[in-house]
């Protein structure tokens, strides 16, 4: 555990005994979240629309009742009807229209998996910034603290005679720098509080740090690449989204076709108050065909545009293969930049560190001055406020490469 974890550790003494993790923020956005709960429930209505088409091929029944009175016979009568009907072909329209149906579905899918790892991606970014701010407010009070010891030292070396004014004033007025900055990161802080909030769903304690790496990054970027035209949601739902408008092409088609169907009809009736009244019966049977003769171009001008919906769906699945490959290649360069930044940065702070300590230590033997602890307080500060931005990057920056390679889920922040 570097530096920067261990002081907003030390600081944050209000902190649970148990810090809420970026897993446990992910599951809660998850059960909560309101935009992917409204596209879970329109993949549940798409769902439906393969039965639908499913059902324009099977068998129907209905019956139908009917009643009257006759002014001029004095009459009443009333009778009631059985129908059933049975396509037996359909000229493909049902078979098409069902496949065009699943792609819906699964091209719905892929929109619920892309909404989730949205969802997953501002979980992300929110913890990440949270966490930045929670570290960097912690970095500004030990720092704080550190000047109000450097401050009362230099008041005791004025009184002694071994200080100046001038040092002291110069640590008084850093002191009151950092307290201007401590106001700053406070109102950052809540601003990043109020932003995971609305993401998350609940309210934010203590974050734990990230995992070091997040699981299932691919190990080269020719490997990320591979995943993204495998797994990547946008990709997959423009494929479905093809494969849909192809088969549409077949539903248009159909519209022109011949169709077969069986059906039958059973009814009862009754008259009274004219010569002719008395009960009837009547039952049929039989089979239809039809054949579209001419439909004024209709069919073929709805063959046409279905081909051209295809055309431009092959071309809409090229564009988003692009641009799932450019958004892999930029988020690989992101997180090989982020980690380099955080080895440097880390390294910045043992440095820094280091020199803080050793400044003191001649400053207490008079060889170095207060400007020279002033200036190596600041330089530690830099370094830790650094590597924290530097670790909130690479979180984020890992998740964007996660979610373009189409493998981000709950699992990848264990």
């Amino acid at each position: 555990m570097n530096r920067v974890w261990m002081t907003g550790a030390a600081l944050l003494v209000a902190a649970p005994a148990s810090a809420e993790t970026l897993a446990d923020a992910a599951w809660a956005a998850i059960a909560s979240n309101p935009t992917l709960a409204a596209a879970t429930a329109r993949q549940d209505a798409l769902a439906e629309t393969p039965e639908q088409a499913r059902a324009q091929g099977r068998l129907t029944a209905d019956a139908a009742a009917t009643g009257g009175y006759d002014r001029y016979d004095r009459g009443t009568s009333g009778g009631g009807t059985v129908s059933a009907s049975l396509p037996i072909w359909t000229g493909g329209r049902v078979r098409t229209a069902v496949r065009a149906a699943d792609a819906d579905v699964a091209a719905g899918e892929e929109g619920v998996r892309d909404t989730s790892a949205a969802v997953l991606s501002d979980v992300a970014s929110a913890y990440a910034d949270l966490l930045f701010q929670q570290e960097s407010v912690a970095i500004v009070r030990a720092d704080i603290q550190l000047l109000e010891s450097q401050v009362a030292e230099s008041k005791a070396r004025f009184d002694l005679g071994t200080g100046t004014q001038t040092d002291v004033s110069r640590l008084v007025a850093q002191r009151a720098s950092a307290g201007a900055t401590e106001a700053s990161a406070v109102a950052a802080l809540a601003a990043a509080a109020a932003a995971y909030r609305a993401v998350v769903g609940t309210d934010a304690g203590t974050l734990a740090p990230p995992p070091a790496m997040l699981a299932g990054l691919p190990a080269t970027v020719d490997e990320a690449r591979v995943r993204a035209i495998h797994a990547n949601p946008l990709y997959r739902q423009a494929r479905s989204a093809g494969d849909a408008a192809d088969a549409r092409i077949g539903v248009a088609r159909s519209n022109g076709a011949p169709s077969v169907g069986i059906g039958a009809s059973y009814g009862y009736g009754y008259t009274t108050g004219s010569d002719s009244g008395g009960y009837v019966r009547s039952a049929a049977a039989g089979a239809t065909f039809r054949v579209p003769l001419l439909t004024g171009g209709l069919v073929a001008s709805q063959v046409r545009q279905a081909t051209a919906d295809a055309k431009a769906a092959r071309y809409d699945t090229e564009a988003v293969s692009r641009a799932v490959i450019r958004a892999t290649d930029t988020a690989w360069a992101n997180v090989v930049a982020a980690k380099m930044r955080v080895d440097a940065n880390t390294q910045a702070v043992t440095a820094a560190d280091r020199a803080l300590a050793g400044v003191k230590a001649e400053y207490a033997v008079g060889l170095r001055s207060t400007l020279d602890i002033l200036i190596a307080d600041e330089s530690l500060r830099g370094a830790q406020l650094a590597l924290a931005g530097s670790r909130s990057d690479l979180l984020t920056s890992e998740t964007a490469l996660l979610r373009a390679t189409g493998t981000l889920n709950v699992a990848a922040f264990d």
